[in-house]
């Protein structure tokens, strides 16, 4: 898709001109690309730790916010994962995979599965899910998933998932939106 595409800024004479109190738009390398992920920042997600077991039995887990739910008859739900992230291979291989939905007191696990901490699993109380991959105790909501399918979609991995089992307690969800962690606010 062109740059011009995501631009405010007229993409030729006569055009309509962006709204009064837009932001000035940097028309540069990248342009598009920052002003896309600025755009999407403004749609508030629930934030996860989605977890599988690799061929060697390791643990592999990440935080997602690309999670949706997909269908309830079958029930599915999906979520996407950057292609050229180091535990896409264990993703892709995986028969199973948990997404545990972080309770608002769990911002730290977030952000240890975020970064590059070798032992990111140390951090939290994990056990091994009846369906095979690790679900985290305190979780506003755990779905353990068997992978139903996988595809490229642009640059990241597409994951739908069949739900198998479902977990939730009365705790309030970690929320993120405009690249900040969020607390769920008032119901109007």
């Amino acid at each position: 898709m062109p740059a011009e595409a995501f631009d405010t800024v007229p993409a030729e004479p006569g055009a309509p001109a962006a709204p009064a109190g837009a932001p000035a738009v940097d028309p540069g390398p990248g342009h598009a690309h920052r002003h896309l992920r600025s755009a999407l920042g403004h749609f508030a997600t629930g934030v996860t730790v989605v977890t599988c077991v690799d061929a060697a039995g390791a643990w592999v887990g990440l935080t997602v916010n690309s999670f949706n739910s997909l269908s309830l008859d079958p029930p599915l739900v999906l979520w996407s994962l950057r292609r050229e992230s180091p535990a896409a291979p264990a993703f892709l291989a995986a028969r199973r995979f948990t997404v545990n939905v972080l309770a608002e007191s769990q911002l730290d696990l977030s952000r240890r599965f975020a970064s590059r901490a070798r032992d990111r699993f140390a951090l939290g109380d994990w056990r091994l899910g009846a369906q095979g991959a690790p679900v985290l105790a305190g979780a506003a909501a755990a779905l353990e998933c068997e992978s139903a399918s996988h595809q490229a979609a642009g640059d990241h991995w597409l994951f739908i998932g069949r739900v198998l089992a479902c977990h939730e307690q009365p705790v309030a969800p970690l929320v993120y939106q405009g690249g900040q962690y969020r607390r769920l606010g008032d119901t109007l």
